[in-house]
């Protein structure tokens, strides 16, 4: 199978069961607010940046094996393969000793931590070892995951990841109408983590019968491999500032505003992480086809995927971004109450961040595909910026100045600095030629906007008052974004135009596919 139909693949499975996904998301947390309460909510949000920042001794370790996995794919070397996979083992395993000592450690503090809620102490104990005891299985069992994305099958993963958590959302729902048990909720959180663990492990055997799923490596299979190391030492940075960035978010909503607060952001959270989720699947299987990509070394093969995957990145995201700016409002009110509608200078910043968190996908795809780590010093500025911008301005002015934090952190060094070292190290190309394509991207979107709040503010009606309603309206919305867009992209963008006319020589080869 190409790399296109594979990538297709991953899209086509990502979107279904991100459409089953998010129904079962939304319906089950209205019924978590509403029966289990918003201080529990909130809890389980705090509980699990906890334990994001536990998972930075992960170190990039995943992201690095998988990147030593394209070129040994991509000759078909079991042998290798079998020896990276290995380490990934041996590693993996100490890593998860390591979370688990960690989790423990923090715990201890627990009593003082949460002292001002009402929530029991053994409650938060048994919430946080529960999801502890989730994350372990990443460790020790399911960690051959990174071979089926490597190898652009992460439709295996994603197709019994999401039916898992389809299944474990409307069971928690049901119980949690009938019961409104705290504990039950959580134990649910670990039934179905096990069966999702034992699936995968029997899925990643019927794609690979020659993989060592139990391999018992030693100490000396890391001296094998220095690059990978080097590259995991350099990944950690890179993920300590990720976390900073998207992990801290709640923690810092919780010291600085309160634990309900959690609650009340992590709605909006759960609205914009999940269309995230939604993209990273459509482009899942691109990232492995990019690696794969740069190994043949063709460079006018490299930049032509480069620029169709910013020009689609900037659709995605400029269309998507606009619909969440001028419908996410009205569906907050009539999916939990208008009570949980948080100021408008919020929604302001989260739209802009998710619009940058999109248009940077090609810049990273091919960053991580060279293997470029070694700006060590611009996460760890990064995290510093976020920190520090996130707690002066957040103690001021709440949630907004800690979106502030992030949105400065993200223009320093995703906008300006990441594509100068992509193209400086990695496609060895003058800068201009991307930011020559990437203003004129982001003037067609400014003039898109500007567009936009003319004809939406004009034209259409923003109050509404049932789903229907506002499913009309999102579509309206949406519709009228893509074919403007799209129009400007095709007129002025190389890379949109390639595009439109891969999709339709592909649609028409299926056509006259059938046809025959």
């Amino acid at each position: 199978m190409s790399r296109v139909r594979k990538s297709i693949k991953n899209a086509k499975i990502g979107i279904l069961f991100f459409g089953l996904s998010i129904i079962a998301q939304f319906f089950s947390r209205k019924i978590f607010l509403e029966f289990l309460g918003d201080e529990f909510i909130g809890l389980t949000g705090t509980l699990r940046s906890v334990l994001s920042f536990l998972n930075l001794a992960e170190l990039g370790i995943g992201t690095a094996i998988g990147y030593t996995l394209y070129k040994p794919i991509y000759d078909n070397n079991k042998q290798e393969i079998n020896k990276i996979i290995g380490l990934l083992g041996f590693l993996y395993h100490r890593i998860g000793l390591f979370v688990l000592a960690g989790g423990l450690l923090v715990s201890l503090f627990f009593p003082w931590i949460f002292e001002s809620t009402s929530l029991s102490i053994p409650l938060v104990y048994f919430a946080f070892y529960s999801f502890l005891a989730t994350t372990l299985f990443s460790y020790f069992i399911n960690y051959h995951m990174v071979l089926l994305e490597a190898d652009q099958k992460g439709y295996v993963v994603q197709g019994y990841f999401q039916t898992s958590n389809i299944l474990r959302l409307i069971v928690q729902s049901l119980l949690s109408y009938y019961f409104q048990s705290l504990y039950l909720w959580v134990a649910l959180e670990v039934f179905f983590s096990i069966i999702y663990a034992v699936i995968l492990r029997v899925k990643v055997k019927e794609h690979y019968p020659w993989l060592i799923v139990n391999a018992k490596e030693s100490k000396g299979i890391v001296k094998q491999y220095p690059e990978v190391i080097k590259k995991i030492k350099q990944l950690f940075v890179h993920k300590l500032g990720s976390f900073v960035k998207d992990g801290t978010d709640n923690i810092l909503v919780f010291a600085l505003v309160s634990l309900e607060s959690v609650a009340f952001f992590g709605n909006y959270q759960l609205i914009f992480t999940k269309l995230t989720g939604l993209v990273k699947m459509v482009f899942s299987g691109t990232r492995a086809g990019i690696g794969n990509l740069v190994a043949e070394n063709n460079k006018k093969n490299i930049f032509k995927v480069f620029w169709e995957i910013q020009a689609l990145q900037f659709f995605i995201g400029g269309v998507i971004g606009l619909v969440l700016f001028y419908c996410i409002e009205p569906f907050i009110t009539i999916w939990v109450g208008k009570q949980y509608v948080l100021e408008k200078e919020v929604l302001v910043l989260l739209s802009i961040i998710f619009f940058i968190g999109q248009t940077r996908g090609a810049v990273e795809f091919f960053k991580n595909a060279y293997g470029l780590y070694s700006d060590t010093w611009a996460p760890a500025a990064e995290a510093i910026v976020n920190l520090l911008i996130s707690f002066i301005f957040g103690r001021m002015l709440g949630i907004s100045g800690i979106m502030l934090g992030t949105l400065v952190s993200l223009v320093l060094f995703v906008v300006i600095w990441k594509p100068y070292f992509l193209f400086k190290y990695g496609f060895k190309s003058n800068l201009w030629h991307f930011w020559k394509g990437y203003l004129g991207h982001l003037l067609l979107f400014s003039l898109l906007a500007i567009a936009m709040d003319y004809l939406i503010g004009t034209y259409l009606n923003l109050q509404v008052e049932n789903y229907f309603s506002w499913f009309m309206l999102v579509l309206q919305v949406a519709l009228l974004c893509a074919i403007t867009y799209g129009a400007l992209l095709y007129i002025f963008t190389d890379g949109f135009k390639h595009l439109a006319h891969r999709a339709i020589n592909l649609i028409s080869k299926k056509i006259n596919k059938r046809g025959k």
